[in-house]
Formats: structure tokens, C-alpha cells, sequence
């Protein structure tokens, strides 16, 4: 438009240089092109700047003022030469008007009220001035430059319409893809944000980092899933909103919640505190995630583990972050349920042990380097072994003596746990055949066991092979494998059952199984946990809950199996609550199949060194 307006300003200026005074034909068209390079220069300098709706207006109306005042100046500009020119000058006079008048309009066509401006200004001026005049030819030309101007009126209208339209519809499109940006990151079930923006708030800290300390911690919900079973999704789901309500009540705004998916939530806490704060903080969670839930539906209680690391004190980038948080999490799951952990250079060697254990456990020969050992199962009431526990113990060539505890979970992890189930049953099934009838084998499986029909079959098939009478045969499974598919977990220990074998349910009191799933169960023991046993006879809490235990398997007509006898004073109080079956170091560690034999002569069963 500038452009349009300039040259024709200076080829109108050049024709009339001869005939009219400097200033009018040199001086005039000469700040009217400083006045349109400044605003050409503060258009460039603003190309890129998105202004905001109040900025915008305000341009608008400027341009508006502004097409006014330059279309008055450019039109008297050019009137004032009329009387310096002949008929020819004079006729490029009102070609400079018309032609400018036009380019001008159709430049201004995404501004109509400019246009208008333009159009009313011009054509008012041509067709009065010219009148006045007298000329015929160019009043015929004013009226025909109006009708022209009209016509080009109408189609700026038409076209700003279109252009609106686009415009606002470009803008339901913007603010339709924020929204689905913002659904994309948020979980619709807690309104918090979810894995997708936890990960996209993750890149962001790091990419701008700040040289402060930055924490992630993962939360996981002990109990959640016999919530989910027992009362059904709706309740689950009402329960994983309370939970996201809960924590958004705990934190600062330093923190961030989200929820990654299922039963487990995230933190970021950015300006991370020293090691000892971020675990009260943590242990306030934990504490919260205690306090039972009251749903319309039902009061639930479940608890909440969570593992904390840090950047940048043992991870070093977003991924390192996070699983090392996760890892934190397993460990305390495993440890120290129900509470905070940080991870810490101990779980960095702990890691990297895990790994040497995963290299070596698959490549190892199975069968020649796992034994298995037995701890003796006693009647204390009869002073006599009724039965043994089989236990797994690896001899590797590369690691020495592996503990359980060590390949055990790296096993499960690996998926080798089946493979490590089935040398173990073959040999304690072998070793049991050579005991007497009425000595039981008790033998642990995992969840990886019990989580498929084809491994149920392969146990079945293993058992009836080994000659052993099945009924001889008790199987533990703990309440968290009970607890990760019930109904999978239930036909499974329904097919052992039907085998004829005893089903133990391991660890008892310390998972989150119900009594109405317990009934549901074939259960024939249970076994109660040594952390229940440990001070027995010191600890009231320990006591009472004991008490209940024994209660409980009584009423419900099981057997019961107190883990973790170490002293006489815990076995005098078990005797005093009526306890029956006991196994502990106050009677034996466990020992190689060799050793077996002095525990069965005769019906006397002494303490023996562990």
C-alpha cells in the first residue's frame, strides 16, 4: 500500500516540478514518504510480535486515524497542483487520485473501516472539487471512480467475511487443540495431571537446569487392588480420587502430583530440602494414605509406600531419575512397607549386584548349583517334626553362596522364577520320598506359579510323577500372590487341592487379603508372619494380634504355622496362646538334605545349634 502511494506520489510530483513552487511539488510529497517509511519501519520492527487483544485494538484504531489524516493530506496534496498544470497535468491529476484511491482500498481490504474511510474521502473530494471545476470529462470520471469504489466496497465486505470467518474459526481450532493438549496431559478419573505430562514436565526441569537439587517420588497403594475386588471399580475409583485430593493437601507449591496409572502416583518437588526433610515429607504421605477413607459407598483402609531420588546427587538424567525412584519404591515394598525411601549409593551397589546376578543366572546350570536345604516344622505340644520346609539355596561358581533373598526377586524379575520352582520341587519331592509318612513337605510357590494354567500343570505333572503321595504335600503361597489375580490365584489352588495337597497361606497378616476371601479359598494353614513372633513375649501389640491369628485359624478350622521362633521366651508365650506349630532358629536353621535324619528318630525334638 505504501508502496502504491509513494510512486504515484512522486510520479505526480515529477510532472509538476517544472510548473509548481518546490515545496508543493518537492518539500510536501517528500514528508508524506517519511511519514510512510516511519510507519512502514515500526510495521517491520513488529512483524513477529503477537500482541495482545487491547494492543491490537489500539493498532486498529491508529490505522483507522491514520488512513484519515494521509488520505486528506495525499488528496488536498494533489488539488493544490490543479491550478499549476494544463489539461494534461491536470488529467494525471485525477488519474493519480483514482488509481491510488483503488490500489489503496484494495490494500486495506482485511481493515474495512479503513477502506471506507479511504474510499468516502477520496471519492467526496474528487467528485466536489471536480464539480465545482465544471469539467465535464472529469466529473464523468468522479462519479464513474464512485460507482468503482462501491463496487470495490462490496467486495472488501464480502471478502472480510470470509476472512472473519477463517479467522474465527482458526481461533476455535486454537483453543480446540489447547483443550485437547490439556486432556491429552490430565487424568480424566483424579484431575491431576497424568504419566504423559509427568515425563513433559520432567524434560522440561531438566532443560533449564538451575543448579538446586530436584526430587521425584513415586507412590504406590498397598491394598488398593482386594479394595478394587471386594467393592467393586466404582469404589476403586472413588477411593483413587480421595487419594489424589489427599495429596494435593500436603504439598507446597514446589510439588507437583500426578497420577501414572492404576494405583500409582508421582511427585516432583523442585528446590529439593536436605535428605532427612524429604523423608518427613514422604512419611507425612504415608502417614495420610493410613487414615481410613470414608466412601459413600464403604470405609476402606489401605496404606501407600513411596521412593524418593535425586537429582542431582545420584541420577543424571530423567530416565535415571525415575527408575531409580521406582527402584526406591520395590525396595520399600519389600522392606519397609507402607513407607518412605530415598534411594542412596547402598542401592547403587545393590543394583549393580542385581545385575551380576541376572548375568550369571542366565547362564547358569540350574540343576547341578541349586540345592535345597530344610527347616523343621514342629509340634510343640508333642515335642515332635511333622514337617519340613523346603528352601532354596545357590551355590554359583562365578558368585559363591547367593542368598535367597538376593535371586530369589531377580529371578522373579527375569522370568526364570518357574524354571528355578521346578528344580527346586523335583529334588525337595525326591528327598521327602525317603521320609516317613506322617512328615509333611511344605514348599513355597511364587505368583508366577499360580498365574497360569500351564504352570499349575507343569507342578501337577512334576508332583504325581515323584511318587510321593500328594496329601504329604503342602503348598504356601503368600497373600500377595493371593492378592495380584485372586480369581487365577483361586482355580489354581482349587486344582492343587483337588490333587489332594495342603494349601498354606504364607506370611499371613501381613498382605491386605479379606476374610470373605479368605473363606473363598481352600485353605488348610496358615502361616503367621515373624515379624508377629519377633519380642513376642515384650511387645502387647505383638501379642494380642497373635492371639487373634490363632483365634481366627481356629475358628475357621485351619492349621497354623508361627514363623520365626528364636527364643524360649517366645515359645512360652506361644505355648501360653495355645500355639501348636512352630518353625524358628530356636529349633534349627535350615539344614542340608543330609542332616534330616536326627530330626526324625523318635518322637523328641530337641533345640539343635542354628
Amino acid at each position: 500500500m505504501y508502496a502504491i502511494v509513494l510512486i504515484n506520489a512522486w510520479a505526480l510530483a515529477f510532472i509538476f516540478m517544472s510548473k509548481a513552487p518546490v515545496w508543493l511539488s518537492v518539500w510536501i510529497p517528500g514528508g508524506l514518504s517519511l511519514i510512510c517509511c516511519a510507519r512502514l519501519a515500526g510495521w517491520w520492527r513488529s512483524r513477529h510480535v503477537v500482541p495482545s487483544s487491547e494492543a491490537a485494538r489500539m493498532a486498529l484504531t491508529r490505522t483507522n486515524q491514520f488512513s484519515f489524516v494521509l488520505t486528506v493530506a495525499l488528496t488536498a496534496w494533489a488539488l493544490s497542483l490543479y491550478p499549476y498544470g494544463d489539461t494534461y497535468a491536470r488529467g494525471n491529476i485525477a488519474f493519480f487520485i483514482a488509481i491510488t484511491g483503488v490500489g489503496v482500498i484494495i490494500c486495506l481490504q482485511q481493515l474495512p473501516s479503513a477502506a471506507f474511510i479511504v474510499a468516502i474521502v477520496i471519492n467526496t473530494a474528487f467528485v466536489t472539487y471536480f464539480s465545482i471545476e465544471g469539467m465535464t470529462s472529469f466529473v464523468v470520471m468522479a462519479i464513474n471512480m464512485a460507482f468503482v469504489s462501491i463496487a470495490l466496497l462490496l467486495v472488501v465486505t464480502v471478502q472480510f467475511r470470509h476472512f472473519s470467518g477463517a479467522v474465527s474459526a482458526r481461533a476455535k481450532l486454537e483453543v480446540a487443540n489447547r483443550e485437547n493438549a490439556r486432556l491429552a496431559n490430565l487424568d480424566s478419573l483424579t484431575g491431576l495431571s497424568n504419566r504423559r505430562q509427568f515425563f513433559t514436565h520432567l524434560e522440561a526441569a531438566f532443560s533449564e537446569p538451575d543448579g538446586k537439587r530436584f526430587a521425584v517420588g513415586i507412590i504406590d497403594l498397598d491394598g488398593f487392588k482386594p479394595v478394587n475386588d471386594l467393592y467393586g471399580h466404582s469404589v476403586g475409583d472413588s477411593l483413587l480420587k480421595e487419594v489424589a485430593q489427599r495429596l494435593n493437601e500436603l504439598v507446597d507449591s514446589r510439588t507437583h502430583i500426578f497420577r501414572l496409572g492404576g494405583d500409582e502416583f508421582a511427585l516432583t518437588l523442585s528446590d529439593c530440602p536436605g535428605d532427612a526433610e524429604l523423608l518427613v515429607l514422604g512419611e507425612q504421605i504415608c502417614t495420610a494414605l493410613r487414615c481410613p477413607f470414608v466412601l459413600s459407598e464403604a470405609t476402606v483402609q489401605v496404606s501407600g509406600s513411596i521412593g524418593f531420588s535425586v537429582y542431582p546427587d545420584l541420577a543424571r538424567d530423567v530416565h535415571q531419575l525415575y527408575d531409580r525412584a521406582d527402584y526406591a519404591l520395590y525396595q520399600g515394598k519389600r522392606t519397609n512397607r507402607g513407607h518412605a525411601v530415598l534411594f542412596s549409593s547402598e542401592h547403587v551397589i545393590a543394583i549393580e549386584q542385581n545385575h551380576q546376578i541376572e548375568q550369571v543366572l542366565n547362564r547358569a546350570d540350574l540343576d547341578s548349583e541349586l540345592t535345597v536345604f530344610f527347616q523343621p516344622i514342629v509340634d510343640i505340644q508333642r515335642e515332635r517334626t511333622v514337617a519340613f520346609e523346603a528352601l532354596a539355596r545357590w551355590d554359583s561358581p562365578e558368585l559363591g553362596r547367593v542368598s535367597p533373598a538376593d535371586f530369589i526377586p531377580v529371578a522373579e524379575r527375569i522370568g526364570l522364577i518357574s524354571v528355578l520352582t521346578r528344580s527346586l520341587l523335583k529334588k525337595a519331592l525326591a528327598a521327602a520320598c525317603t521320609w516317613p509318612e506322617d512328615v509333611r513337605l511344605s514348599f513355597n510357590l511364587s505368583t508366577h506359579d499360580i498365574s497360569s494354567s500351564d504352570g499349575v500343570a507343569t507342578i501337577v505333572g512334576i508332583i504325581l510323577s515323584s511318587g510321593i503321595d500328594p496329601r504329604r504335600v503342602d503348598l504356601e503361597i503368600t497373600e500377595t500372590a493371593m492378592m495380584y489375580d485372586f480369581g487365577e490365584a483361586k482355580a489354581s489352588v482349587e486344582v492343587f487341592k483337588l490333587l489332594g495337597c495342603g494349601i498354606a497361606l504364607d506370611d499371613f497378616g501381613t498382605g491386605y487379603s479379606s476374610l470373605s476371601q479368605l473363606h473363598a479359598l481352600p485353605l488348610t494353614k496358615l502361616k503367621i508372619d515373624r515379624s508377629f513372633v519377633s519380642n513376642l513375649h515384650k511387645n502387647p501389640a505383638s501379642y494380642k494380634i497373635v492371639k487373634s491369628l490363632l483365634a481366627l485359624s481356629h475358628d475357621m478350622k485351619l492349621g497354623c504355622v508361627i514363623e520365626g521362633v528364636e527364643t524360649s521366651e517366645e515359645l512360652d508365650a506361644l505355648k501360653t496362646l495355645g500355639g501348636v506349630l512352630v518353625q524358628g532358629y530356636f529349633y534349627s536353621a535350615p539344614i542340608p538334605e543330609a542332616e534330616i535324619a536326627r530330626f526324625l528318630p523318635g518322637p523328641q525334638v530337641s533345640r539343635k545349634a542354628g
